[in-house]
């Protein structure tokens, strides 16, 4: 009898530390109702190798035969099936309650991310559908639920990763992995929760902090404006600060002051609490939603970034998001702040979190503990030349930035990877598109086009350079008084006459070189390959890294030691590095951790390294 009501309070009210749930915890930390419902757990699936499983209306399935763990993908251990090949149809089903409280509500079914294409079943009727395989995003079923019933609910999900018409990331597009590419995530990765929300109820917020005027501007939204209010308050350690309240409709603006203010930095993460309250004609809170601000300001003066108009210097780490167990997907909430704590320990301020839309608590606690990071896509694997493919990725970039926009700990945007081979027409397009879309959405932030490519509309200036000799590094960097434009590897994959956005030629090459007044970063170095059993003839064959690997530890930390003295030493004219990379991740095995996150070095030694800036190098 316990477990039937343990059971049922699991369906009811998605309790957040009830073991029999993976990933329990509210997955949306910066907009957090009360009335929500988790769906992670026990699945039905089937494999749909054919694609034929619409004709056999598979979308009307009640049942299927095997068991799949929600939110693991099918390729990952956790989601116990493993299956490692490529999956090009794959569908889902389970049984939802609506709870009987929840009558006269907008019901949500909410996604944190599904990879590629979704469509939505609710007892056989069609309910959504989803382009893009990162971005979150929520159907509304309430014409097709009743409140205090059973639905059922089947997800049919299509991949052709092969294709590169849809963007890939670090997934293999071989059939096992090789070099820097690994596992691939099919389907369901992130939680899937229902929700509750008032028709009047808040859909979303724009939060835009303004140091300089000390105060808060809070753009809001609604599902329908019927005359009501919204009520804001901002507290500081549960003391009200500020409070303002307005009209209920998206032509008000909400404006904060912030006496006192505390900023938000790498060394003092300070967060306000804010609680939203929306009231009904007749006064009655027919709404509340919770979250938190961070009071902080990233721009560009000349060639630096500034956090709070103060020059910081970034020392990031390139962080792949991959797990053993997961692949994409974290094993636990634990481990995702675990990743960010171990990047600490080794001495880096932030990340460049590289070909993946991490999910949205890893962004909660880097705001929590005072992490920097760069939002990036998954772009690999994808033709941006192709119109198509832009046009399906400005679509799931817009969704991506609008979902992560607020998070304090986020400072640069990145939709693109060494984007070195482009044509002359639809890539430039393509750029200049990603740049107004993203400007238009998120003005607050710098915009950083093509890591390490073809950069051609952009905010600043990034290499990638993985030489592995200290001085012939700081030579490529830095040859004569100029800084290279581009590695002499990408040099000889570029197409002619590629340049915009005002960007200044080099004479030799006729492709855009570097305007010194932006900043220029090191964004990717190092990838120095350590394998304790790299002598044998086996691991040798089995694992990857750049370059030479060492021959002994302390021909590491030499090698390590004299590549960031010698980015450091150009500090004048570089302005941050990200150093690949964090942990090791299948075969590549270049990190500061092994892939089961335990050291592989002395931190002590690895710390003083990674912790050095322009003034203690």
């Amino acid at each position: 009898m316990k477990k039937l009501v343990l059971l049922f309070a699991v369906l009811l009210y998605g309790t957040a530390n009830l073991s029999a749930i993976p990933r329990p915890e509210y997955p949306r930390p910066q907009f957090e109702r009360t009335q929500w419902v988790n769906l992670n757990g026990d699945w039905t699936y089937s494999f749909d190798f054919s694609g034929s499983g619409m004709e056999r209306e598979l979308y009307k399935s009640t049942g299927f035969d095997q068991k799949i763990v929600v939110p693991f993908c099918p390729e990952s251990e956790l989601s116990g099936v493993g299956y490692k090949d490529f999956i090009p149809h794959f569908w889902y089903q389970r049984t939802v309650s609506v709870p009987q409280d929840w009558a006269g509500k907008k019901i949500l079914l909410n996604f944190g991310a599904v990879y590629y294409k979704a469509e939505i079943y609710i007892d056989g009727t069609l309910a959504g559908r989803h382009f893009g395989g990162t971005s979150s995003f929520s159907v509304d079923i309430t014409h097709l639920v009743k409140a205090g019933s059973r639905h059922n609910l089947v997800v049919y999900v299509q991949s052709d990763v092969r294709s590169m018409q849809q963007p890939a990331g670090k997934q293999n597009l071989q059939y096992e992995s090789y070099a820097c590419n690994y596992t691939r995530t099919t389907g369901i990765w992130q939680t899937v929760w229902m929700e509750a929300v008032h028709p009047e109820g808040l859909q979303s917020v724009q939060v835009i902090t303004d140091i300089d005027q000390k105060q808060i501007v809070i753009r809001p939204r609604f599902y329908k404006e019927l005359g009501g209010k919204l009520e804001v308050s901002l507290l500081d350690n549960g003391k009200v600060v500020a409070k303002q309240t307005v009209t209920a409709n998206t032509h008000s603006s909400v404006v904060l002051p912030v006496k006192n203010m505390k900023t938000w930095s790498p060394e003092s993460p300070f967060l306000y609490d804010v609680e939203y309250k929306v009231y009904n004609k007749q006064g009655v809170v027919v709404d509340q939603v919770k979250t938190y601000v961070g009071m902080r300001k990233v721009h560009i003066e000349g060639n630096k970034i500034y956090l709070n108009n103060q020059p910081f210097y970034q020392r990031l780490v390139l962080d792949q998001g991959f797990y053993p167990d997961g692949i994409w997907t974290a094993p636990s909430d634990e481990a995702l702040r675990k990743d960010i704590e171990l990047s600490m320990q080794a001495g880096f301020n932030g990340a460049r979190l590289h070909q993946k839309v991490f999910e949205e608590r890893f962004y909660y606690w880097a705001d929590k503990i005072g992490y920097l990071t760069w939002g990036e896509a998954s772009s690999w694997g994808m033709d941006c030349n192709d119109p198509i493919v832009a046009r399906n990725f400005l679509t799931e970039w817009a969704e991506i930035v609008e979902r992560d926009r607020n998070h304090p700990s986020l400072l640069i945007w990145t939709p693109t990877n060494e984007q070195f081979w482009p044509d002359r027409v639809q890539y430039p397009r393509f750029m200049e598109d990603l740049y107004k879309i993203t400007k238009m959405i998120d003005p607050t932030r710098p915009f950083h086009g093509a890591s390490g490519g073809t950069h051609i509309a952009t905010d600043i200036w990034t290499i990638h350079d993985y030489e592995q000799d200290p001085s012939k590094l700081k030579e490529r960097l830095y040859n004569g008084g100029k800084l290279a434009a581009t590695p002499m590897w990408e040099i000889q994959l570029m197409p002619k006459n590629i340049g915009y956005n005002g960007l200044k030629y080099t004479d030799q090459y006729n492709f855009p070189g570097y305007n010194k007044d932006m900043p220029y970063l090191v964004d990717e170095f190092g990838g120095i390959k350590w394998n304790p059993s790299q002598q044998m003839e086996s691991a040798q064959n089995t694992s990857w890294g750049y370059g030479e690997p060492p021959r002994s530890l302390e021909e590491f930390y030499a090698r390590l030691e004299g590549q960031v003295n010698n980015v450091l030493s150009l500090s004048s004219d570089i302005w941050g590095y990200c150093y690949t990379q964090l942990t090791d991740v299948e075969q590549e095995q270049n990190g500061i951790y092994y892939y089961d996150r335990t050291p592989k070095f002395d931190m002590k030694r690895i710390h003083a390294i990674f912790s050095k800036d322009p003034e203690n190098k």
